[in-house]
């Protein structure tokens, strides 16, 4: 409590300076001015005609040396410093969840999009990747499929490079930092002649992590990554720009760092027998037999071309994404051997777009586009059933088997001894007794099972092709209006081979019979889905630049396909089989039980209407920036990820029939004192519920989810970063001898903040509010710069992640715990 009210005491501290620097920018000689990023970072933009705080839209923009003093690494370290936007640490880079808007996924199709250098990454298994080399980064808010397509019905992050016509020379950049952070980046721009320059980056990166393996004392997020980048850029002539770029990475970690989570009265109600009971309340530290890890390569690479016409201009896009991984998670995440799985990835993606845009001034202004990508994705993904779970499954096969035994021969000898004068109860435990004996000298009931590794080979391509238009056409001097429209088609298909074997020990009454039931898994099914993506927007301009707003728009995500629960599937096929299995079984399947198979694995697309107001405003003559926006969203068919039924042996997309997210944004940028104070603030509000939903649960009752909030979606998210530059010797820059004399020192601090975050569809496990302090202080020695900086300055404790899992037969809560108090250096060198 005391971290949490000071860190919010620090917050009001820096917001109260920053509101007296602001009284002190009227002052007269003050030249502080906030300009957009689109006026001083030159970007390609092959769709929108406007910059983006002139369009009807919500976003947030972050230029290189934000990005610097935030200490960003990739787009999660994003995560609350962008209003109503979130991607926490969830174990790995193959967890890359994005909910913008209360809306978002663990699984399949993405929520929000990402484009790298115009590229589309489309592999939700590679939106984690560490961010290098960075001129820019846009987030979009809320539905941008008009011009971008499914799968951006949250939102769109957008990063660019930086280009080596515009920048030159050499960057070195080494960092170091508490766990043996370690980190080493190498960037050279070179411009060859007015036609031609490229770029060719490498980095390596690790870190020995803040959690450990209490089974065996690895390291629990343990990570070491490194890749290179190039970039070729040719002007042809004046008309013609070509623009490759390839971006390699590899990344080998531990992952999914899950410890137990409990309670203060699981603790006081657990026997001394228990190992809850020398447990303090909350997360502990991951335990799990099997140390899980996750190895990925990826390969972004893609050709741009530009020409530039006689009043239009005509962009093309082709890129390719290779991606190939490995991941091993202990499923149960606990010390016994319960069950783990292995997944290997192999996936190809092709995309081009072609898009033309108008480039003269003029009331209308249009763009034209058509899109089309293929992706092959092969997954192979076997799970292991280990001894524990084939003990736990024999004893419960067994106790089947002897209570069924017990309870029909204890039936016919009742009457009996109700004749004999015994009441019905005492009937009936005289005969229980006496079956129970007889059961036992006639060699009594034991069944081992044993259940193999069931494989899984699915093959999901997925075929998508849109062409969209929008016009922004001028109704008066300062009304403008937009209207966009895009016909969306994708075609999406599975291939699934799997099957299962269970081999059984029968020991009954002195007759040993050896069962093997198997069943096998082999089909194809595939779906196309179509949508019209309306978008309609109001702005109103002002003098000074500023605007309001009004947007109605349409968001989609594409239906799919799981196959995470096919080995829940077999398992409980096979054991429901084993419990009368008396010989031999194979279990055949019909087409009537593939077509309950499919009803089974598919989920239906997803739907939004979104109503947006809001205002890009520039106050005190552009110290300060103020970007307001209020939305509600009506979604139809909400994709959420979920445990399979049965045993939970891994997360499946499933559909809530209606939910409605609506919420408030709003983000402040200022400058004061001669722009020797710079600061932000951003803040949003999301209230996202259930209106129609229910689901079945373990016995086959249902339960009612209306008016739940929705999981993995924070109620608030707040950030604020203030930084002030001291000038030590300003002369110095204009004297070559000073090459390494001291400039100037910048000190910042920045808050992060979120909550109350659910993870459950119930709302009944969840992260309280809680907020994460930051610091910094920049020497800017010329051609060196030396920054020392801080993360979790207080050592705040949260979670940002939860799940709860049945495999073992028990239901617990893992969860895993946000990084601890973390100090470092990074020395950056031009040249």
């Amino acid at each position: 409590m005391f971290k949490y009210q000071f860190s919010l005491a620090l917050l009001i501290a820096t917001g109260l300076s920053v509101g007296v620097h602001a009284d002190n920018t009227i002052a007269i000689g003050d030249t502080s001015r906030v300009y957009d990023i689109d006026e001083v970072l030159v970007i390609n933009q092959p769709k929108e005609v406007y910059r983006l705080r002139q369009q009807p839209l919500s976003s947030t923009s972050f230029d290189g040396s934000q990005l610097q003093q935030l200490n960003v690494q990739d787009a999660r370290h994003l995560s609350t410093f962008v209003p109503s936007f979130v991607m926490p640490e969830y174990g790995s880079r193959y967890t890359s969840s994005i909910y913008m808007r209360g809306i978002g996924s663990r699984v399949n199709s993405p929520a929000v999009g990402i484009y790298v250098d115009g590229m589309p990454i489309l592999n939700k298994s590679a939106f984690n990747f560490h961010t290098y080399d960075i001129d820019r980064v846009d987030v979009l808010h809320g539905p941008q499929g008009t011009l971008y397509g499914m799968n951006t019905e949250g939102g769109l992050i957008r990063m660019y490079s930086r280009n080596p016509f515009l920048y030159q020379g050499t960057d070195v950049k080494f960092s170091l930092g508490t766990k043996l952070l370690r980190k080493v980046e190498l960037s050279h721009y070179q411009k060859l002649d007015d036609k031609r320059a490229f770029s060719l980056s490498a980095f390596y990166g690790g870190q020995n992590g803040f959690f450990r393996n209490q089974f065996d004392g690895t390291r629990a997020d343990l990570i070491n990554e490194f890749g290179g980048k190039g970039r070729f850029m040719w002007k042809a002539s004046d008309r013609w720009m070509f623009d490759w770029i390839a971006d390699y990475q590899y990344t080998h970690q531990n992952g999914f760092p899950y410890g137990q989570l409990v309670s203060k009265e699981e603790i006081a109600s657990a026997p001394l027998t228990s190992p809850l009971y020398a447990m303090k309340a909350g997360t502990q530290m991951p335990n799990q037999n099997r140390q899980s890890y996750y190895r990925r390569n990826i390969l972004n690479t893609g050709m741009g071309i530009k020409y530039a016409g006689n009043g239009f201009d005509v962009n093309s896009m082709t890129s390719w994404q290779f991606l190939h991984d490995n991941m091993l998670m202990d499923i149960d995440y606990l010390p016994q051997d319960f069950l783990h799985l292995t997944q290997r990835q192999h996936g190809n993606t092709i995309t081009e777009e072609l898009s033309v845009k108008s480039n003269r001034n003029g009331k209308w202004q249009w763009t034209f586009g058509a899109f089309g990508s293929y992706q092959w994705l092969k997954t192979m993904a076997p799970i292991y059933f280990d001894k524990d779970m084939n003990t736990a499954l024999s004893k419960k096969i067994t106790d089947y088997a002897y209570n069924g035994m017990l309870n029909a021969m204890a039936r016919g000898m009742v009457p009996s001894f109700i004749a004999r004068g015994m009441s019905e109860e005492a009937a009936m435990l005289a005969a229980r007794t006496l079956v129970a004996t007889n059961i036992a000298r006639a060699g009594g009931v034991s069944i081992n099972m044993t259940m193999d590794p069931v494989p899984g080979v699915f093959r999901t391509p997925t075929f998508n092709f849109g062409v969209y238009h929008e016009s922004n056409i001028d109704l008066t001097n300062r009304l403008r209006a937009t209207l966009g429209l895009r016909y969306d088609y994708s075609h999406v298909a599975i291939d699934y081979a799997t099957s299962a074997r269970v081999a059984l020990q029968e020991h009954v009454l002195g007759v040993n019979i050896n069962p093997v039931i198997t069943s096998t898994l082999n089909h194809h099914e595939g779906n196309h889905f179509k949508q019209l993506l309306p978008k309609v927007g109001l702005t109103y301009r002002f003098d000074d630049g500023s605007n309001l707003y009004a947007t109605w728009s349409k968001g989609y995500r594409a239906g799919g396909y799981n196959f995470q629960m096919f080995s829940d599937i077999l398992q409980a096929e096979t054991s429901q089989a084993a419990q009368k299995a008396r010989a031999d079984v194979d279990i055949q399947h019909d087409e009537a039980y593939y077509k309950r198979i499919v009803k089974t694995i598919e989920y239906k697309p997803e739907t939004s209407w979104n109503y947006e107001v809001g205002a890009h405003l520039n106050l005190l003559g552009h110290q300060i920036h103020l970007d307001l926006a209020a939305y509600y969203m009506q979604i139809r068919n909400q994709q959420l990820s979920v445990m399979a039924g049965n045993y939970g042996f891994g997360r499946v997309m499933t559909n809530a029939g209606r939910s409605h997210s609506c919420g408030l944004e709003a983000t402040l940028r200022g400058g004061a004192l001669d722009n020797r104070l710079s600061y932000a603030l951003s803040y949003g509000f999301t209230s996202a519920q259930f209106d129609e939903y229910s689901d079945s649960i373990a016995g086959g009752n249902k339960v009612n989810y209306k008016d739940k909030k929705v999981p993995f979606v924070p109620q608030h998210t707040l950030g604020a970063s203030a930084d002030y530059r001291i000038d030590v010797d300003p002369a110095a820059l204009l004297d070559a001898s000073y090459r390494f004399h001291l400039r100037s020192v910048t000190v910042g601090l920045n808050l992060s903040a979120q909550g109350k975050t659910y993870w459950d569809e119930q709302n009944m496990i969840g992260q309280n509010f809680y907020a994460v302090l930051g610091a910094h202080a920049d020497a800017d020695f010329g051609q060196l710069h030396v920054n020392f900086w801080v993360r979790n300055l207080t050592d705040t404790k949260y979670n940002t992640f939860a799940v709860q899992s049945a495999a073992t037969g028990n239901k617990f809560t893992f969860a895993q715990q946000g990084n601890p108090f973390q100090l470092g250096v990074d020395f950056r060198y031009k040249f």
